[in-house]
């Protein structure tokens, strides 16, 4: 089990030399990228270089997968100094950041063959520090090469208006069918209660603002479905950014993609459903 070690609002953690310190200045940021992932996936490697952090995990029933990239670049102030895999309870990293302001300063640190990471927050007067030692774990997990695809679809459009789509669609059944074609997107759900529809048109004229603007780039006509279940996770991403990205092509996994500021992104892979005749 991971354990969360006490907290000591008194003394900072002392300037060492880490194998691995990242800092950034809005702990908001860090918050809502682990919930995006908690509910998905339970622990995960969260692998560090000098290029920056990144995640790739599968959920427990290996029909989606999750790919997080942090640019170093993005960070106030990134170092490792080699290549190193932390393993993480995400569960207990959530926990762990409920302690942190949106607005603290996080300092994540791990010093070479240590058996912990160390969360740091200061708030922005630093007159108020505290400290944690979450336990890392030894996470087996292969790194999925996730093939290059030429989608034959792309929709942009506002992350909340995907969100609220989604949720509003599981209420009819657990299965939605995505069409893609000249006329928009059209999301639809059949269950034992009845059915519906939602149609989103192309919307990009210079009086949309750029949050609210629906884009579909289409070689092809695609429809594929999907369970809502799993979109309804992708869609904890959502405070991340205003924009989702949806590819689409026959018989590939569907990719759901949330930039997130100037660190990268995350992304959520899903099998479609196949129909049995």
């Amino acid at each position: 089990t991971t354990e969360i070690y006490t907290l000591s609002l008194h003394d900072a953690l002392p300037i060492s030399a880490a194998m691995f310190e990242a800092r950034m200045t809005s702990g908001g940021m860090l918050k809502k990228i682990t919930e995006s992932m908690k509910d998905l996936v339970t622990e995960a490697n969260f692998d560090c270089s000098t290029t920056g952090m990144s995640v790739q995990a599968m959920d427990s029933s290996h029909v989606s997968l999750v790919s997080l990239l942090l640019r170093a670049e993005g960070f106030d102030h990134f170092r490792c100094d080699r290549n190193i895999s932390l393993g993480i309870n995400l569960g207990s990293m959530g926990k762990v950041l409920k302690c942190c302001n949106n607005d603290d300063i996080v300092t994540l640190k791990s010093d070479d063959n240590a058996d912990e990471m160390t969360f740091m927050f200061e708030n922005q007067s630093q007159d108020r520090i505290s400290d944690f030692a979450l336990k890392l774990m030894d996470i087996d997990s292969e790194h999925l090469g996730i093939p290059e695809t030429d989608y034959k679809a792309q929709i942009k459009l506002p992350a909340s208006e995907f969100q609220r789509i989604c949720r509003d669609l599981a209420i009819l059944g657990d299965t939605v069918t995505i069409a893609v074609s000249k006329e928009g997107v059209k999301f639809s759900v059949t269950g034992e209660m009845g059915s519906g529809n939602m149609t989103i048109r192309p919307n990009n004229s210079v009086d949309t603002k750029d949050e609210e603007q629906v884009e579909i780039e289409m070689e092809e006509a695609v429809t594929l479905n999907f369970a809502l279940r799993y979109l309804n996770f992708f869609t904890k991403a959502t405070p991340l950014s205003s924009q989702v990205t949806l590819q689409l092509s026959k018989d590939v996994p569907l990719v759901v993609e949330y930039p997130i500021e100037e660190l990268g992104h995350i992304r959520f892979y899903l099998a479609p459903k196949i129909e049995e005749d």
